[in-house]
């Protein structure tokens, strides 16, 4: 998934009301900025970090600018967390991920369950559909183990929860289900939950797991360029 336009480099101010942030642009402009991002942001929202900014043109937009991505520690870790199905669906139908090959077609944003959208569906003639929900980490905290875990969540999710228990119900129904965790930073080497920020997601998840759902996790390669789906972590659970 590439950008449509050079991102613009900034170094952060603050970020404020959840999905607003203040920027200085190379030039000492001072903007506002969308954050398509509703989690706590942990390591990723420390005023004076660099950051880059995509720049839209349309008039009818009340904020020109949206945060994409920030650079930790040398590294660049994605923020925007409207990207993760775009790139998924990318690699699907690139043949990049080989537990979700073979299928004969995809949807994306498919009702199913209780007033809930799958992310991607996955049907053939030839064996049950597959629903695929798709999550964005980009938590990675330096006090668990070596500090090269990626984390889900960053913040209490009810809605995550759902989608677990609704996706068992698929499993049930007949149905495959994957629950597909999407790294937007480069520097982990495993993936885990983060049961202590959410123990009702962890608890969610051990249950959706028994009950058949089943867990994978990717990294992305970043650059300000874009960013497409990289390698397979290991499960660390």
């Amino acid at each position: 998934m590439n950008f449509s336009a050079p991102l613009v480099p900034a170094t952060l101010i603050r970020r404020y009301q959840r999905f607003l942030a203040d920027a200085r642009l190379d030039d000492g402009t001072v903007v506002c900025a969308h954050i398509p991002n509703s989690g706590a942001m942990t390591g990723l929202k420390e005023p004076g970090m660099r950051v880059w900014l995509s720049r839209s043109d349309n008039p009818k937009r009340k904020l020109a600018y949206t945060w994409e991505l920030a650079e930790v520690e040398g590294g660049l870790v994605g923020v925007n967390t409207a990207h993760p199905n775009a790139i998924v669906a990318e690699a699907i139908a690139a043949g990049r991920i080989p537990e979700l090959a073979g299928y004969a077609a995809m949807k994306r944003e498919v009702r199913y369950g209780e007033n809930s959208r799958i992310d991607i569906l996955l049907t053939d003639p030839h064996r049950p559909r597959c629903l695929v929900e798709i999550k964005n980490v980009h938590l990675r905290r330096a006090e668990i183990g070596d500090g090269c875990v990626a984390e889900f969540p960053d913040a209490v999710t009810e809605r995550g929860a759902k989608h677990l228990r609704e996706m068992a119900t698929a499993v049930a129904a007949g149905d495959r289900a994957v629950m597909l965790y999407l790294v937007q930073r480069t520097d982990c080497a495993r993936f885990s939950l983060a049961a202590d920020i959410d123990p009702a997601y962890a608890e969610a998840f051990a249950l959706a797991r028994t009950a058949g759902v089943e867990a994978i996790a990717y990294t992305c390669a970043i650059s300000t360029l874009g960013l497409t789906l990289d390698r397979a972590l290991p499960l660390a659970l």
